[in-house]
């Protein structure tokens, strides 16, 4: 068995990813880990032998502190996707070589769908060996099944909870018609763009229309309930997922605009809000405005939620628990127990049941025909969008911790 651990980060960033490497290094440590190295941009990096000891940028216990309220990713990232052991051996045989070079025994990755695919083909590439690999959720898009919710997702959905409710305050200042459509991230599922409900309050009307990839999106019905919805409300927010298609399938950001792929063949899609401005205006005469919240959604620390830094660090540590427990090629979930108090456990639970698999909202808590989301919704996403973290400013200016 190695004597050291050494963990990645993949993928997309969140705003509490770095609060599972936190987790996973001070759990690694207390358990006996000689020394944890980290991965520079993932596995990708450690095929070019891109490694660093994370003992001398995690110091002090000050140190795992700051690391939890940084943003975006300490070892970097990347978009990797490890090819079929039989069809590309050497691409394994180098990453193993690699790992005995470094005498380790406990291997984790931080990341999402594509990331646990990493974590299956590994873990069953090596059975046999004693090398432990374990996967640590992360995604602002919460598609990974099994797991109650993905630590990255509470922080995400507060950030848009509060920019869309800030939107409706500004939307209202002028007496005329208008529509600002709010583009949020989800591909497939959208569990962000119903983060938008989490804005409607007594002190706020919200979105409008909240419109998910899980119903399919017809545009001449889209029109005529914002024409509607104008007559009685002049000016309107709509928050949409970039991911919504029309009934045939094709994304409506591609109505206007063919679409590049990324290194996985998933389209990458932007310009949904754009298109949608453009029809409104031309059809309704109405002044838009197109707000593309991008990578704001997943960096914007500053809204971060403090039950998800916690629970992000909880699941980097019930991860390294599970690797010194003995248990391989699997991910740790978070199974709730209650809404009220609300109470998560972790647990760790087979990757070949969550690997390249996709969890979409329910249909069920979504009320497709007023484009609006219903009160299950808000029992569930409320909870983890609770806590304010505190935070050290420097001039003025939050501080980070960089290697």
């Amino acid at each position: 068995m190695g004597h050291n651990a050494i963990v990645g980060q993949s993928g997309g960033p969140t705003t509490v990813i770095n609060s599972s490497l936190a987790g996973v290094f001070s759990v690694c440590k207390r358990l006996g880990a000689k020394t944890v190295y980290g991965m520079r941009h993932g596995v990708q990096g450690l095929l070019k032998e891109d490694v660093i000891d994370l003992d001398g940028t995690l110091r002090t216990h000050a140190d795992v502190e700051l690391l939890q309220r940084t943003p975006a990713m300490l070892l970097g990232s990347c978009r990797y996707k490890l090819p079929d052991a039989a069809k590309e051996p050497a691409v394994y045989e180098r990453l193993f070589d690699i790992l005995r070079k470094y005498d380790i025994g406990y291997f984790f990755y931080i990341g999402g769908n594509d990331s646990m695919d990493t974590i299956l083909k590994l873990s069953d590439y090596a059975a046999g060996s004693d090398i432990r690999f374990v996967g640590v959720p992360k995604t602002i898009d919460n598609d990974l099944c099994v797991t109650d919710h993905t630590p990255g997702y509470g922080s995400a959905a507060k950030y848009i909870g509060t920019t869309v409710r800030e939107l409706v305050r500004d939307s209202t200042i002028y007496d005329l018609k208008s529509v600002t459509v709010v583009e949020i991230m989800g591909r497939n599922a959208g569990w962000l763009t119903a983060a938008a409900a989490l804005a409607e309050d007594e002190d706020c009307e919200g979105a409008a229309m909240i419109c998910l990839p899980e119903v399919a999106f017809d545009p001449e019905d889209f029109v005529a309930r914002v024409g509607a919805l104008q007559s009685r409300t002049p000016s309107i927010v709509v928050a949409v997922s970039e991911g919504i298609r029309v009934a045939d399938g094709r994304y409506v950001a591609e109505l206007s605009d063919a679409l590049s792929v990324d290194p996985f063949g998933h389209k990458n899609l932007t310009g949904t809000a754009r298109y949608l401005c453009s029809l409104l205006a031309h059809r309704l005469g109405t002044k838009t405005r197109a707000v593309e919240l991008s990578t704001l959604q997943r960096c914007a620390a500053h809204l971060s939620s403090l039950t998800d830094i916690e629970e992000a660090y909880r699941c980097g540590g019930a991860a390294a628990q599970a690797a010194f427990d003995g248990q391989t090629g699997v991910m740790i979930a978070l199974r709730r127990v209650s809404d009220n108090p609300y109470l998560c456990v972790t647990e760790p639970m087979d990757i070949h049941g969550i690997a390249n698999l996709e969890k979409t909202v329910p249909l069920d808590w979504i009320d497709a025909e007023n484009y609006r989301i219903r009160a299950p919704f808000l029992d569930y996403a409320l909870p983890l969008i609770k806590g304010e973290p505190s935070q050290t400013y420097v001039r003025g200016m939050p501080e980070h911790l960089t290697l």
